[in-house]
């Protein structure tokens, strides 16, 4: 089996390449740059490589650029689409015109299609709120779900908050927890829909594994990649303040954070409570269900 990955060099899509590799299965990463280097026996190839004779099993499309990583600019918008609307284009385009289409397309996403809405509890039939982060998730699924009237099933990763040591948040958030200045944001009321990342992989091989194995009704459709057990800001520093053994006794008032972040501070102040209903529904099975256990267990 030979699965293709788009944005395969980053978090996400080093660690799903490892797995992937562990199960003997052939891994090309799709990039601008066919230069990259690459795991051992993963190989690299730009976009336009697509249209030789080459032969995918399954494509998972994750490019796109980091949503809180800058200010929201009306520039920085625009790279947020492009960067997830032009791959996905060129893979729809690639399915289209392709001898033999892939089994399935597993496209990203992020919890961010539901909105802020606070406490609610949202599952995958949830209504969204209205806002630039459900705009920019719909416009990206959108673009993947055009390969379903090619015959492709799409399946859409609704993706929350991936924690790994390696990167991604927690990476970000160390250095200051570790050194005691550790900080609530707001009143810290607001809900982190998280997911530790050796568990969005296993959910990501499940989802996967259902198509090349052939299974009588593989999913497709929204999944939401979030772990069953939300914590609100105020528990998610305590725990990670516990798990590092240094006190949290800072807050970051709203102000400061809208003033210094504008538009983008939704991400920090305005939570989302999102459960996986469909995953478990399915018979999937959290290795970290809770967050409490899972620092300790990487932290200490």
């Amino acid at each position: 089996m030979h699965v293709a990955i788009t944005g395969g060099s980053g978090f996400l899509g080093r660690a799903l390449t490892t797995r992937l590799r562990s199960l003997g299965l052939d891994v090309t990463w799709l990039s601008r740059d066919a230069g990259r280097a690459a795991p051992a026996g993963v190989r690299v190839r730009d976009y336009a490589s697509l249209w030789s004779d080459d032969r995918f099993d399954a494509v998972v499309n994750l490019a796109g650029a980091g949503i809180a990583d800058r200010r929201w600019s009306a520039a920085r918008k625009r790279l947020l689409l492009d960067s997830r609307l032009i791959p996905t284009g060129v893979v729809v385009d690639w399915i289209r015109d392709a001898r033999v289409r892939p089994r399935v397309l597993l496209s990203g996403s992020a919890i961010g299609w539901y909105g802020a809405q606070g406490n609610r509890p949202l599952d995958e039939d949830s209504p969204p709120h209205d806002e630039f982060q459900h705009r920019l998730c719909a416009r990206w699924e959108e673009a993947a779900c055009a390969a379903e009237s090619l015959g492709v099933p799409v399946v859409r990763l609704r993706t929350g908050v991936v924690l790994h040591p390696d990167g991604g948040m927690l990476a970000r958030l160390w250095l200051p927890f570790s050194l005691g200045l550790g900080a609530r944001l707001g009143d810290g009321r607001q809900v982190l829909s998280w997911v530790a990342r050796d568990d969005w992989v296993e959910a990501v091989m499940s989802l996967l594994l259902a198509h090349l194995e052939g299974d009588a009704a593989p999913p497709a459709g929204a999944f939401n990649l979030t772990a069953p057990v939300a914590v609100d800001n105020a528990a998610f520093t305590r725990a990670l303040a516990h798990a590092l053994r240094r006190p949290a006794l800072l807050a970051v008032p709203r102000g400061a954070l809208e003033l210094a972040l504008g538009e983008m501070a939704t991400l920090l102040l305005d939570g989302q409570r999102v459960v996986p209903a469909r995953l478990q529904r399915s018979g999937f099975v959290f290795a970290w269900p809770e967050l409490g256990p899972w620092l300790d267990a990487q932290l200490r």
